[in-house]
């Protein structure tokens, strides 16, 4: 059974709307803690903390603590954030699905680009590369690559910038743009479904059974996090490019894109050292 027009519409505003704002919250905690990982000072006279601060809001004060790995006792009430990034992808998918899946002939596929390319079959690409392009960059962050600074970083652009390309013989101008975001956007979730919670449940569970803590845990989550702040420039300026329609309809689209990914890049990093150096 088809739904009606406005019922339509409504289930398209309704989801546009929830995935912004849920895409704020999230954003809003990756900018936060990620700020205050770098501003917190060093405690050197205490084995079992690792930064302090006081944080002043709305008039009132909190005192902060950072922990090395977890402590002694976990509260029962601890809080998780998790469901920022779990409903930004449920809403996002949601609306790949409603709005660009179900109109794939129209608003997908171009025939100017490639008229070899039936519908179901772009479908079935664009799920592919979100798919694979996750598979390469974990593999790639789980290799020794990632403890090169420079090589790591070149790696990832490169990969990412023939993806970018690849996707420009596919689809047409604006749907390859977007879904560079889509690609990004999902990693950043796979990142936190897949590395940051379960890591921090196992990191929680070692501390409630009283057993040895892997700090290799806390790193490689806290690295994963990270890279999501990294790509929140990118992935916002890709799902936007709706409103700019000079910048996507230009046949050298990806490369702007990633000329973006290292000016984005390297606007994050900066403001992230610069914290850090302040603090230190």
């Amino acid at each position: 059974m088809e739904l009606s027009p406005l019922i339509l519409k409504w289930l398209t505003i309704l989801l546009r709307w929830g995935h912004v704002f849920f895409a704020i919250t999230w954003v809003g905690n990756s900018y936060l803690f990620n700020y205050l990982d770098n501003k917190l000072k060093k405690n050197i006279q205490s084995k079992e903390v690792e930064d302090e601060g006081i944080l002043q809001h709305s008039g009132y004060y909190y005192k902060l603590t950072r922990f090395h790995g977890a402590p002694k006792e976990v509260p029962k009430n601890l809080i998780i954030f998790k469901w920022q990034s779990y409903l930004t992808f449920i809403t996002g998918i949601l609306l790949l699905i409603v709005i660009y899946y179900a109109n794939a002939k129209i608003l997908m596929m171009d025939s100017r680009v490639n008229a070899n390319i039936i519908p179901l079959a772009g479908i079935g690409i664009s799920i592919f590369s979100i798919i694979g392009s996750w598979v390469i960059y974990d593999l790639i962050c789980k290799s020794k690559l990632i403890n090169y600074k420079i090589i790591f970083p070149i790696i990832l652009l490169v990969v990412g910038t023939a993806i970018s390309f690849g996707l420009t013989k596919i689809y047409g101008a604006h749907f390859a743009f977007l879904s560079v975001g889509i690609i990004l956007g999902c990693i950043m979730f796979f990142n936190v479904f897949f590395i940051i919670i379960p890591n921090g449940k196992n990191i929680t569970a070692a501390a409630l059974n009283k057993t040895k803590l892997d700090l290799n845990l806390s790193v490689q989550a806290k690295t994963r996090s990270v890279h999501n702040n990294i790509m929140t420039l990118l992935v916002l300026f890709a799902m936007l490019s709706g409103h700019a329609s000079f910048v996507w309809i230009n046949k050298y689209n990806w490369l702007i894109l990633a000329l973006l990914a290292i000016i984005f890049g390297f606007i994050r990093y900066y403001f992230n050292l610069k914290n850090k150096k302040e603090s230190n």
